[in-house]
């Protein structure tokens, strides 16, 4: 057989004549690395085989479906922080493939989306030119790493051949509606047939039969999971795009550049996530995720329990929705959201009757100046600025609303305390028994009245629990028997009901951008929205030169958007056939959000090259299907492991659970949830540094003298920088490539170095000066298995002792656990225990059958010298499907134990007796032990207690 082995050429010259021909150096490495890079690639070492279409193979039972957060291509490249959650997974890959597992374990793209098209603005050039670029120079930072992904499964968003099945999915929704008593999203075609039977009721009671065309579009368009709305939206003129709740930042500025955001009313494409918010919530508990993620998407949704009660206010109805109806009694005014869409009806509906000079605002003459004023001041606010101003500020309509409950009149305020996006956009204001409330009406003099005995109102709010006092039929009452009462009492009178509500809003699902996926949506003369068939899919982005997106100055809140898209004239305006003749069209020009393409990416690993389907379902179910007989009876299904940062706990994860959903509930996949365990990964932190005007300056560039640090500017002047500690990353001026870290040690070093850090799960401080920690360890291993000076084989045939043996055994129990449970830094120090005891103890070759389990234990992390040295050992197969090593039970068990000798509950002596020793004999050598014999003074024990494998406890 050939010997392809990577050390053919001498690295005597590397280093000084004096360095060893042979040893594992950064030259040795790369050269390895590069070899087996090659070999995998060409013989499709990680090709996961699927049950049917153009990737099909044997698919046995026993599978693994990985995934990895998708990454989005930086035209900065990588740095060392990057790679920890990839290289985690390529370990947990690579330790299951080894174990005889089918593993799915692949990589895309999320490249569509502001940044990137950001990042071609500045640059000049076209963003699918940047991106494809950003896409390559990524590509070789990872295949550097050597990790086993399978690349006949890789994608980007911006590839047309898959966001043509974007567009379909969105298509799937916008022709569904929810069926509220089924629970479940059903096709629009079978809403239809319902109103055409007169199986169902239209809201006025009429026939479908009497609807006009018109009328019968508006009533379906009405149901629809993706519909289009006039509604009040996040406007960020520096962007020049709307954005969801999700990407606006607590301080009311957009998450992305930091821009003024504005509350605006637009006419914009919705996706209603809300009906989804019971199910969304529940399935929770069905999931392997951490608490604090559940958490945080519980809170997201907010599901609270309530009353909608309605306040009558001049032929209008204020409903407002509160969970605590039992204080009822105690609502002493009303405030309405600035942006509610009563406001305008109802100001100065009793003016000037009305008219209360300390509940004015400034010096307007009128209310409707009042609210025009007051609007134009809270425009650039924030929901958390308005919810934790102390400085309650509101305008009085000059109009009153009467509480249900005891018919007393009460004015009607707007306020910035409350927001439109929660419950009703309305308030009843209980002061007595609500801070914020108490806050206002002392601030305007307004009533406050106790229902709820138990605090001092005067003082302030009362929260806490009590009986209900002037409260009519409710006094003497608890709390949660008040709540019943009244709650009975409204439904009754038809005064409100009894109502769960949900803090959660529907998803705003369009941007005024260019480089996203376009609508499959054309509009006719009249404006209706049409759905395109999926023949005519992908509807692909025209190529335009001016893709910038219209922006505005930040603060100019009254701009309009202007999609680059409508510069696109003719593509915008086309003639097509879609049923009934050719007719004149108008594409819509907004485009998706950028969480469209990550809301399915799951889906398409799994089948990438479909041209038929989004995923065959023989491949949905093979992967990502639910595993009862493993999981149990309500296993959700989904991907086995994903990986990623905690930051994407609601707006990626939320987002894609929705969409899953859908998919389910229409029969297109098998799995309600698409992924059944969630791992966050921590970050890589490093120092970083700041000038005395506290810009960050490079980090690489820094001077250490007698504990001062020093950086040269870039007029030759030596300044004094000050060291602070932060999330690795170009914005702190602190990255390191990871490339630097391959050309000095090889990507095997850096790649245990990392999972050697510490908890996966748990944020580290990235030190250069101790990967070279990481190197002499391999340094190590590799002389194991060759000499430095010849380049042979050095291990022996020799019988390992006792002593070895077990070593190694309670080294691969553990190993294996510990990759199994993502703890590869506790691996890694068992590997680097086992390494130096045999170095140590065979300085001229360490047996072949220790040595062997050894390399292929090191294979996961450091699979590139493990390879090397596997082949070296004379296997002509890779080791990357294995054989993983088994340990022997026989071998974990101790041939002693040690137990501690307690002498009236301390601690006085320890002893060590056979493992297999009876009580008797465990208490014999307790009581011959010198110190126990001389404690006891040859007195006979009161007492003698063996707890097995644990104590001994005497009572003298």
């Amino acid at each position: 057989m050939q010997d392809t082995r990577a050390t053919d050429t001498p690295t005597a010259a590397v280093g000084g004549g004096d360095v060893p021909a042979h040893r594992y150096n950064a030259d040795l490495a790369g050269r390895v690395e590069r070899k087996w890079q090659q070999t995998w690639q060409e013989r499709g070492t990680f090709y996961a085989p699927n049950p049917v279409g153009p990737l099909q193979g044997e698919t046995p039972a026993d599978k693994l479906f990985i995934q990895d957060m998708f990454p989005y291509p930086s035209g900065a490249g990588l740095h060392v922080g990057h790679p920890l959650g990839y290289i985690s997974t390529d370990v947990f890959a690579r330790f299951h493939r080894m174990r005889g597992r089918n593993v799915l374990h692949a990589l895309g793209y999320d490249a569509f989306g502001l940044p990137a098209e950001q990042y071609a603005v500045q640059t000049g050039a076209h963003p699918r030119v940047t991106t494809e670029s950003n896409i390559a120079t990524m590509q070789r930072q990872l295949d550097r790493l050597g990790l086993g992904h399978d690349r006949r499964r890789s994608f980007a968003t911006t590839d047309p051949e898959y966001y043509k099945w974007t567009q379909w999915i969105f298509l799937r929704i916008y022709n569904a509606w929810y069926d509220e008593g089924q629970r479940k999203a059903r096709p629009i075609t079978e809403l239809i047939a319902e109103f055409e039977q007169g199986r169902r009721a239209t809201a006025e009671g009429r026939s479908w039969s009497d609807l006009s065309p018109t009328e019968r579009t508006a009533l379906i368009d009405s149901y629809r999971l993706v519909y289009q709305t006039d509604s009040i939206v996040n406007w960020c003129p520096g962007l020049g795009t709307v954005l969801s709740n999700e990407e606006v930042t607590a301080d009311g500025r957009s998450e992305r550049g930091n821009f003024p955001v504005f509350r605006k009313r637009l006419w914009q494409w919705m996706m209603r996530i809300t009906a989804y918010s019971d199910r969304l919530v529940d399935d929770l508990d069905e999931l392997d995720w951490p608490e604090s993620v559940k958490s945080m998407q519980r809170n997201w949704i907010g599901r609270s329990r309530g009353a909608q009660v309605k306040f009558e206010a001049g032929g209008d109805i204020i409903e407002v929705f509160t969970t605590r109806p039992d204080t009822l009694f105690g609502a002493t005014y009303v405030v309405l959201a600035p942006e509610h869409e009563l406001v305008d009806r109802l100001t100065g509906a009793n003016w000037p009757s009305g008219t209360d000079a300390r509940w004015t605002f400034g010096s307007e003459d009128t209310p409707a100046e009042a609210v025009a004023s007051y609007r134009k001041s809270i425009a650039a606010k924030s929901d958390l600025e308005r919810q934790e101003n102390k400085e309650k500020t509101g305008v009085f309509l000059g109009t009153y609303a009467t509480n249900p409950v005891n018919g007393a009149r009460v004015p009607i305020f707007i306020a910035d305390y409350v927001l439109s996006g929660y419950g009703t956009g309305a308030i009843m204001a209980v002061p007595g028994h609500d801070p914020r409330d108490w806050d206002f009406a002392t601030a305007f003099g307004l009533p406050i009245v106790e229902v709820v005995a138990g605090g001092d109102i005067s003082e302030g709010a009362y929260s806490g629990e009590g009986t209900l006092v002037n409260s009519g039929y409710l006094d003497g009452l608890d709390i949660d028997a008040a709540k019943a009462k009244v709650v009975a009492e409204l439904e009754a009178n038809g005064h409100g009901t009894g109502k769960i509500q949900f803090k959660l809003r529907d998803w705003l699902f369009a941007r005024q951008r260019y480089w996203g996926e376009p609508f499959p949506i054309v509009y006719d003369e009249q404006g209706a929205p049409h759905a395109l068939p999926e023949s005519m899919l992908p509807v692909k982005l025209p190529e335009i030169e001016d893709f910038a997106p219209v922006t505005f100055d930040p603060d100019d809140a009254d701009s309009e958007p202007s999609p680059p898209l409508a510069k696109a004239t003719d593509w915008v305006h086309v003639e097509l056939d879609l049923g009934d003749g050719p007719k004149q069209y108008r594409r819509d020009t907004n485009v998706m959000p950028n969480w469209a393409g990550s809301s399915w990416y799951q889906l398409r690993y799994a089948d990438p090259t479909n041209t038929d389907t989004f995923c065959a379902p023989e491949n949905e179910r093979y992967w990502l299907g639910p595993r009862t007989a493993e999981h149990g009876p309500k296993d959700p299904g989904g991907v086995d492991l994903y990986v990623g940062g905690v930051e994407h706990a609601v707006l990626h994860l939320l987002y894609a659970r929705f969409w899953q959903k859908v998919l389910f509930d229409l029969g297109d996949v098998s799995s309600y949830e698409p992924y059944r365990r969630l791992f966050n990964q921590g970050y890589i932190q490093a120092f970083a540094y700041t000038d005395e005007r506290g810009a960050y300056v490079p980090a690489a560039e820094i001077v250490e003298r007698d504990g001062k640090f020093f950086w040269t500017n870039t007029s030759g002047v030596e300044i004094e920088v000050f060291q602070e500690y932060g999330k690795i990353g170009k914005s702190l001026k602190n990255a390191i490539s990871p490339d630097e870290m391959c050309d000095m040690y090889g990507a095997d070093t850096f790649r245990f170095y990392e999972m050697s850090m510490g908890p996966l799960d748990t944020s580290r401080p990235w030190a250069t000066k101790d990967v070279v920690g990481a190197h002499r360890f391999l340094q190590r291993a590799w002389r194991l298995v060759v000499d430095e000076e010849s380049g042979e084989v050095k291990v022996s045939d020799t019988e390992a002792s006792p002593e070895v043996l077990r070593l190694l055994h309670k080294t691969i129990a553990g190993v294996d656990d510990d990759y199994a449970n993502l703890r590869d830094n506790t691996a890694g120090a068992k590997l680097i225990e086992l390494t130096n005891y045999l170095t140590k103890n065979y300085p001229e070759g360490a047996p072949r059958s220790v040595v062997e389990p050894l390399v292929l234990m090191l294979a996961p992390m450091a699979p590139h010298i493990a390879e090397e040295l596997w082949e070296r050992l004379g296997h002509n197969a890779s080791l990357a499907h294995g054989p993983f090593p088994t340990a022997d039970p026989a071998l974990l068990v101790a041939d002693s134990v040690e137990y501690p000798i307690q002498v009236n509950g301390k601690v006085r002596s320890r002893i060590s007796v056979p493992a297999d020793a009876d009580q008797a004999t465990v208490q014999a050598i307790a009581l011959a032990d010198e110190k126990i014999a001389e404690l006891l003074g040859g007195k006979d024990p009161r007492k003698i207690i063996v707890v097995p494998g644990r104590l001994v406890n005497i009572v003298a």
